[in-house]
């Protein structure tokens, strides 16, 4: 999957680049249809430049030794809440973080793994009026348990089995962008960990992502 990966990314950026080259050379020759072609082969191509950086992804954290340390997850998150905020001032977002949460692993593959979980807490919610994100953790038989709680669109849990599998969504690109490969990187991240990974949603009631990391 690496070698393969890495190896589109040349043809790929020839794709993009021609097209981009014969709209700005040759735009003004074509007619509105010509021009709607071209760009959304660059919207394809960049799309599938989005999937191979995933999968790369993907095919690093199954990769090398766990390093654990002493990691500090509710900073991570405020952290990483930090940066989605800035990059979109104008938005409500209330932002709900426990402090003090922290557990034994390897800080690197914790942060890919919560970069996701968060980025997704805060994709699934952005038609609400106001954005509502959560992170905690809660004692379940004897296990701590961390969380990643939204008050977004939610899902069907029939289809719980898809989401951490590569490529499998529950929403169209028209509803919301993405490539599959997120939650299929967080279920590899857990795993690496000995943990486990699991959701709770309702549709149009917001989705509550769990994991464990055992120590």
């Amino acid at each position: 999957s690496y070698s393969v990966s890495h190896d589109l990314r040349a043809p790929l950026r020839s794709i993009d680049g021609f097209s981009f080259a014969v709209l700005e050379d040759y735009g003004d020759k074509l007619d509105e249809t010509g021009r709607h072609y071209l760009n959304r082969i660059r919207q394809g191509s960049q799309m599938m430049a989005q999937l191979i950086d995933d999968i790369l992804e993907l095919s690093r954290v199954s990769r090398g030794k766990v390093k654990r340390v002493q990691v500090d997850l509710s900073s991570m998150v405020e952290e990483i809440m930090n940066t989605l905020l800035h990059a979109d001032q104008d938005r409500k977002v209330v932002v709900d973080v426990m402090p003090g949460v922290t557990c034994n692993a390897d800080e690197g593959l914790t942060r890919i793994a919560l970069n996701n979980l968060v980025s997704n807490a805060w994709k699934y919610s952005q038609d609400n009026p106001q954005t509502r994100i959560q992170f905690g953790m809660e004692d379940r038989n004897s296990s701590r348990v961390f969380y990643v709680r939204d008050n977004g669109v939610g899902f069907d849990m029939r289809y719980v089995g898809k989401l951490f599998k590569p490529f499998q969504r529950l929403h169209g690109d028209d509803q919301f962008e993405g490539t599959g490969i997120g939650l299929a990187t967080v279920a590899r991240v857990i795993s690496r960990h000995k943990g486990k990974v699991w959701a709770e949603s309702e549709i149009g009631k917001g989705s509550t992502f769990y994991f464990t990391i055992p120590s």
